[in-house]
């Protein structure tokens, strides 16, 4: 005898029909047999019921709430904590098997830490409501000194600032990077189980890129192909004092390059047009110069496919000088969180 799916039916007309069937069988005398046949349920529905009722009596027929409880199993305390922990730290800093926080490794947390065992999808919709999502994370290294980086953002940097107001200085962000034809960027649609197959050359070959930025959206750049070294960079300098008529504080990383005893007597040879400061050591996240990088190797690079090294070199100045034309674009790449503090 097919019966029917309950779990269909709304709580009141389930609670309606557990009534019927118990009526039946315990008022009316319906053998249970019957009942199957007449109310098209499962015999170990009806067997559940009477089994209920006789321990419960018929109020625990009564409809129910549907859903997960409304209260969470972690107290709000211990929610705190769990989302400390994951803020602060990495999950093998807690001595768990896990490098990265994914929602398997917040439930060994949880469950090492207050006994708790929760599934994976728990753990999801706890994640979402204490406004956690998945992200790539940063690389960060280990050398990097916190300590530096407060006193950078608290001291150094506004004080290099309010300099550069008294001596009427444009402040610069300054990076380098390299470029490769084979780098690939974006995506493309294809069947399921057919990988796209995207057309390019076989040949390798790349060029570097030099630049800086500044919060009023100004942008300079010089792309070159031999190796970067202090000639290099002491004739993108000069390039960047004829297009710049104020003085010109530009901060850098601390790559041996900008350390070097060739950029540096060239430096004191301007007679202050021109002076160098440097970010803490290991942070790169600090320079918004950084987030130029990644857009012109997607969108310069990437997306464009070049066939061999000038068609890659005219694509990446083309991509660069239209960035020029666009200030508000610039100054966008000091929107970021970590690099705020420097916009004007």
């Amino acid at each position: 005898m097919k019966t029917n799916d309950g779990r269909q039916l709304s709580p009141e007309a389930q609670e309606a029909l557990r009534k019927r069937v118990v009526s039946a069988i315990r008022d009316e005398g319906m053998q249970q047999v019957e009942a199957i046949r007449v109310f098209g349920v499962g015999r170990t529905s009806i067997h559940n019921w009477l089994k209920a009722v006789r321990t419960g009596g018929r109020n625990v027929l009564k409809a129910g709430k549907r859903g997960r409880p409304p209260r969470s199993r972690l107290t709000g305390v211990q929610a705190a904590t769990i989302v400390t922990l994951i803020e602060d730290r990495c999950p093998d800093q807690l001595k768990l098997p896990f490098a990265l926080w994914t929602r398997q490794a917040v439930a060994d947390l949880i469950e090492r830490r207050y006994g708790l065992s929760l599934s994976v999808w728990t753990i999801g919709r706890y994640l979402k409501r204490w406004g956690f999502t998945p992200q790539k994370p940063l690389r960060r290294a280990y050398e990097r000194d916190p300590k530096a980086v407060q006193q950078w953002l608290k001291r150094q940097y506004p004080g290099i600032r309010r300099l550069a107001l008294k001596n009427k200085a444009e402040i610069h962000w300054g990076d380098e990077m390299g470029m490769r034809s084979d780098h690939q960027a974006g995506r493309s649609y294809g069947r399921k189980g057919h990988t796209p197959v995207i057309p390019g050359t076989g040949q390798r070959f790349g060029c570097n890129l030099i630049s800086t930025v500044t919060g009023r959206g100004r942008l300079a750049f010089m792309v070159f192909r031999e190796r970067f070294a202090a000639p290099v960079m002491i004739r993108f300098l000069r390039r960047l004092l004829r297009q710049v008529d104020r003085t010109i504080f530009l901060i850098l990383d601390s790559h041996p390059v900008h350390l070097s005893r060739a950029v540096d007597r060239w430096v004191a040879k301007q007679k202050g047009r021109i002076q160098l400061f440097f970010l803490p050591g290991y942070s790169p996240d600090l320079n918004p110069d950084e987030y130029l990088n990644p857009d012109v190797k997607t969108n310069a690079v990437g997306r464009q496919r070049p066939e061999d090294r000038p068609q890659m070199l005219r694509q990446i100045r083309s991509y660069l000088r239209s960035t020029q034309r666009r200030p508000e674009k610039v100054k966008s790449y000091f929107n970021h969180n970590s690099v705020r503090y420097a916009a004007l």
